[in-house]
């Protein structure tokens, strides 16, 4: 039985997979994720029912358009396969309890926001705002609630204290929105851990993309995702810098 629903839950996160190629490729282009039907990015031709079947279709067409030939980017499979992995480790850490589909989806939709940032430098809001919205949906809405608004609004303040002293925008309203993401699905103690982590991933890329910039809402999801994986070595970390 626990086999069966591993390979369920692997099965509906490449599914999820699936259907973010779809947010990353259309969202930024202002198109609609509903309408009209995937087609092939080259000759524009509908795709059939068959071609859409997560990482087999790519695989069996070789990762090439039935119809064209023409080369279809791996993002594709590994996206689905990125989203299936995402989901089995939070089942892992979770289980089969009520609220494990919307934590599931906040994290996809922070996936999906990592790809469309590096891809664009942009992070859409309806998208930033599903991930805040499902992080909501917890046993304790209050606290995830009050933690979301404690960490945005703190964030907040460090940006706006930043770019007085830069004399420059030093941080997006979209990290804002995701540090709220990252407040209610890690409370205090989990944020302070994930945005201190997300700085120090970030310090390399940055200093070797200077001119180009880089964009830090990629670092401020995979440290959510780290901490809130393993959230008792993280309280264990947050210590040991507090108190040596």
């Amino acid at each position: 039985m626990e086999w069966a629903i591993t390979l369920f839950v692997f099965l509906f996160g490449i599914m999820i997979g699936s259907f973010l190629n779809v947010v990353i490729y259309r969202i930024p282009k202002g198109e609609s994720i509903a309408f009209p039907a995937s087609k092939c990015q080259s000759c524009g031709t509908p795709l059939k029912w068959y071609h859409n079947i997560p990482l087999l279709s790519w695989l069996a067409l070789g990762g090439k358009c039935a119809f064209c030939r023409a080369k279809i980017s791996a993002q594709y499979p590994v996206v689905e396969l990125m989203t299936g992995v995402i989901f089995l480790a939070l089942y892992f850490k979770l289980g089969l309890v009520w609220h494990f589909p919307f934590v599931a989806a906040s994290f996809a939709a922070l996936f999906a926001l990592v790809v469309i940032d590096f891809e664009y430098m942009a992070v859409p809001d309806n998208v930033n705002f599903a991930a805040l919205a499902f992080a909501l949906v917890q046993p304790d809405f209050l606290n995830a609630a009050l933690y979301a608004a404690v960490a945005a609004g703190g964030l907040y303040l460090i940006g706006l204290l930043s770019s007085l002293l830069a004399k420059r925008q030093a941080m997006g309203g979209a990290d804002v929105i995701v540090a709220g993401t990252m407040g209610a699905l890690l409370g205090f103690t989990g944020f302070f851990v994930a945005i201190f982590l997300s700085a120090i991933m970030a310090i390399v890329p940055a200093l070797i993309w200077r001119e180009r910039g880089v964009p830090f809402v990629p670092f401020l999801a995979l440290s959510t995702l780290i901490v809130y994986l393993f959230d008792t070595q993280a309280s264990d970390l947050l210590e040991l810098i507090i108190y040596g």
